[in-house]
């Protein structure tokens, strides 16, 4: 099969069931929500999407289960012109996500992947895959090391979904061209930002920490700076970071350089905040570039 795109995101998928609430719930305490969303999910998924809907190509490379949820996802990628031919679908389910978003866009998650493992090294074929960008979110570290290692030799730039520490994300964190963390990775790898970003400088060319409302730091070689948020009116922060790293790596495909990119992805994961859920709050070319031309 031969895939030919701007990016190609390789990790996790799942299925987002999202409850808005007045409140996180207590132990033992029952609630009703006010408004339920439904759609699919997951870092590289989302990513892919979000490529898309800026108005470049990509893919998905993962794995979506033969079930209800494994079905509505495939459809739903295919409807924002994601190419699909690198997902595996399997009896094993498709993790699911249940989201409880409060008013002032906070949130709390829970998933579940049942007996559904990462793939393993051989399960897909990419030698006939060609992408000007690679991102990875650390989920399938089997496929996702061997190609991050090839993207390395023939000069294909590569970026990390640091999301949190786990076994993915230590095994690919030196392995890439840019590792962009969240603040909950910094913390978890360093006990602070400032600490890792000086840390995770030794590992990666270009490093970047995402930190919500208060904007983002970098290094970059020698040269290191910080850039604030875009200031919206948060609604849900769900999959901020999925947008922040679709964006930046749409970014590296179309050549931006470094303080553009750094504002074109800003832009997007601030938007993204603007609605409930983390596929429906992905913002299109447009609306992206009316903020993106706001002076920060």
């Amino acid at each position: 099969m031969c895939v030919d795109v701007d990016v190609l995101c390789v990790g996790h998928a799942s299925y987002d069931l999202i409850f808005s609430v007045s409140h996180h719930p207590d132990a033992d305490e029952k609630t009703v929500a006010d408004s339920l969303l439904s759609c699919g999910g997951g870092p590289a998924a989302n990513a892919a999407v979000c490529v898309s809907r800026l108005g470049l190509t990509s893919a998905f490379a993962g794995y979506l289960g033969r079930d209800l949820y494994g079905d509505k996802h495939f459809q739903e990628l295919n409807d924002y012109r994601v190419n699909t031919q690198l997902i595996m679908r399997g009896d094993s389910p498709t993790p699911l996500s249940t989201l409880l978003v409060k008013p002032d866009g906070k949130r709390c998650l829970i998933n579940y992947k049942g007996d559904t493992q990462a793939l393993p090294a051989d399960a897909l074929d990419f030698s006939d895959v060609h992408a000007k960008v690679m991102l990875f979110d650390g989920h399938e570290p089997f496929i996702s090391l061997p190609l991050a290692q090839k993207a390395r030799q023939t000069k294909i730039p590569t970026l990390l979904d640091a999301g949190s520490v786990h076994e993915g994300t230590l095994a690919l964190m030196n392995q890439v061209d840019y590792l962009v963390c969240s603040e909950k990775f910094a913390g978890q790898y360093a006990g602070d930002e400032h600490k890792a970003l000086s840390r995770l400088a030794e590992f990666a060319p270009a490093v970047v920490i995402t930190l919500g409302e208060r904007g983002l730091i970098w290094r970059r070689g020698n040269e290191q700076g910080e850039l604030p948020a875009y200031p919206i009116a948060a609604i849900d922060t769900t999959g901020a970071g999925d947008a922040f790293h679709g964006a930046f790596a749409a970014a590296l495909a179309a050549g931006m350089d470094w303080q553009t990119l750094l504002r074109y992805a800003s832009a997007a994961g601030a938007l993204c905040c603007t609605r409930m859920g983390a596929r429906l709050g992905l913002p299109d070319r447009k609306e992206h570039g009316l903020l993106f031309n706001q002076a920060l």
